[in-house]
């Protein structure tokens, strides 16, 4: 990992910070984005001198473009794109408005999608790079009713992954899409979902950040197209699929 220059949205807690300061610690020159200033300087020190922060709002795609920008005057290139933005919901299918639908698709989709299209042409002119997409469990599997809106938008990041990797690799094969799919993670992702919720931390089969952050490390060094954080959880999705008369490789 040694002078890799990694992008991580998201980057002021959770799954983000920590995939940081594990990124810091190899070698890597960090650039960290978050909204929140003082969250995010705090984990930049804990990187150390290699990280720079840009505050700024992944949702908003001005805001996007001028992190590319802010990154490469600063490091000269970008080799890492990690889209980690994401927000939960609580909310029966049966209830969800309008307001929650647009919600989980500016989160979760249009912030990973504004990541891919405009670092997209400074990875063309290099002929190399690598996006990683956070999904989720939930993006494989709908076995969670109130979150069926994140789990909506979560299946649509996994088919925006994987169709630019289709359209992209055709001319610039040195360009990876990377999917990875943790569970459920101990972070503060469960109580800060719209509506309230679960607190992810007190929920069974957790992992850590710093489980989730390494696997993300090796994905980074491997360059494989899809990634799940724990050991097994790929033949749920293909028993799921088989129950209900699917074909499970179409979806694990």
């Amino acid at each position: 990992m040694a002078d890799t220059v990694v992008v991580i949205t998201g980057a002021s807690a959770g799954i983000g910070a920590a995939l940081a300061e594990l990124l810091a610690r190899e070698g890597a020159r960090v650039a960290l984005v978050a909204r929140n200033a003082e969250p995010l300087a705090a984990v930049a020190k804990r990187c150390g001198p290699q990280a720079m922060t840009i505050v700024a709002d992944a949702t908003i795609r001005a805001d996007v473009r001028r992190v590319v920008s802010e990154v490469l005057a600063r490091f000269g290139r970008i080799d890492v794109w990690v889209n980690n933005v994401g927000q939960g919901i609580t909310r029966m299918p049966s209830e969800l408005t309008d307001d929650d639908i647009d919600d989980m698709i500016r989160v979760n989709v249009k912030s990973a999608l504004y990541g891919m299209q405009e670092v997209l042409p400074h990875f063309r002119e290099r002929g190399a790079g690598q996006v990683v997409n956070i999904s989720s469990m939930l993006g494989r599997i709908p076995y969670v009713p109130f979150r069926a809106a994140y789990t909506g938008a979560k299946h649509f990041l996994n088919a925006l992954n994987a169709s630019f990797r289709a359209e992209v690799q055709k001319s610039h094969p040195g360009i990876q899409f990377t999917l990875v799919s943790p569970g459920v993670v101990r972070t503060e992702f469960g109580v800060r979902a719209l509506h309230g919720g679960p607190d992810s931390r007190a929920l069974p089969d957790s992992q850590s950040p710093e489980e989730v952050a390494a696997v993300i490390v090796e994905a980074i060094r491997s360059r494989q197209p899809d990634v799940y954080t724990r050991a097994g959880v790929r033949a749920q999705v293909v028993k799921y699929y088989e129950a209900n008369g699917e074909d499970p490789a179409t979806r694990a």
